[in-house]
């Protein structure tokens, strides 16, 4: 057995000794001044992890696999590693989220593209009254989710909030993969949802309502329309809230934006009336403007047999 006499001088006891400093100091001031001898440069540096330039780091490697745009990608997304975001400011305001213009750039090289970044507004600031038609036969993936939104908690407004980004996000990936007039998803984070700008520069495509097509190219864009409703129909979605409003013109392609409150029309039981909604407020358009009303009753016609509707 060992004698106490052969332990190291440097033996410790573990009893606790008697604190020799006042009870609202963290440290004692010998351990304060040790600590500060062990401080490298490194610590001396600015504590604020932001980039040097841009308003924020990218955050294109915050998102899971799942959470980006599909593959192939279109050659200008950025997603290398050191990308910076700029904030431009806002592009447009709307019932359930704004939508702001950024861009994202690789500092020191010539890589830099326009977005366009929708953030969702938590359910207790949207101005979404009819958000329970639309949401109808989606369903909460958990039930604690489904219970948090039914009471309105902070969590379920954020729940909220989140889903119907992730909605659109989804939709989006789905509607550009079968070839649909959609802005490619760039990526999800949250309820930031961020796209393909659609426009020249840092200006925005046009609205259809502000186009003033003459006959050819009036019969050229109702194909297009017409196109979108069919490819949406195939797919089981009414957009649901289609209109010349949520359409704009970019080189002379129609694209169909704004589908957060896109419609299941198998699951919900309002599905049939929001496509036959969407048909009715596009080609009312597109009627007032000299095309046929034949053309709008052929296209109901037509997606009424895709979903074998009677």
């Amino acid at each position: 057995m060992a004698r106490k006499s052969e332990y190291s001088d440097s033996f410790q006891s573990t009893k606790r000794r008697r604190r020799d400093f006042a009870d609202d100091e963290v440290f004692s001031a010998e351990d304060q001044a040790r600590f500060e001898e062990m401080r490298t440069e490194f610590d001396e540096g600015p504590t604020d992890d932001g980039p040097p330039t841009g308003d924020r780091w990218s955050i294109w490697w915050d998102s899971e696999p799942l959470q980006r745009g599909p593959e192939p990608r279109p050659d200008w997304v950025i997603t290398e590693h050191g990308a910076v975001d700029y904030e431009l400011g806002v592009l447009k305001t709307g019932k359930e989220a704004d939508v702001f213009l950024i861009e994202r750039a690789l500092p020191g090289t010539d890589r830099a593209v326009i977005l366009a970044a929708k953030r969702y507004r938590s359910a207790e600031h949207t101005q979404f009254n009819r958000a329970g038609d639309y949401t109808a036969g989606r369903g909460a993936k958990r039930s604690r989710d489904a219970r948090a939104m039914a009471k309105r908690t902070a969590f379920g407004l954020e729940q909220a909030a989140g889903r119907w980004a992730a909605s659109e996000f989804d939709a989006l990936k789905r509607l550009y993969e079968v070839g649909a007039p959609v802005p490619y998803p760039v990526q999800i984070l949250g309820t930031e949802v961020i796209m393909e700008f659609i426009g020249h520069g840092r200006t925005a495509a046009p609205r259809l309502a502000e186009t003033r097509p003459d006959p050819d190219e009036l019969d050229h864009l109702w194909d297009q329309a017409a196109e979108a409703l069919r490819l949406m129909t195939e797919q089981g979605f009414a957009h649901g809230d289609l209109s010349p409003y949520n359409t704009v013109v970019h080189d002379g392609r129609l694209v169909v934006l704004d589908l957060p409150q896109i419609v299941d029309i198998y699951a919900n039981p309002l599905g049939r009336e929001f496509l036959l909604r969407d048909v009715e407020n596009i080609g009312t358009w597109f009627t007032a403007r000299g095309m046929p009303r034949q053309e709008v009753d052929d296209l109901l016609t037509e997606l009424a047999a895709i979903t074998r509707m009677p």
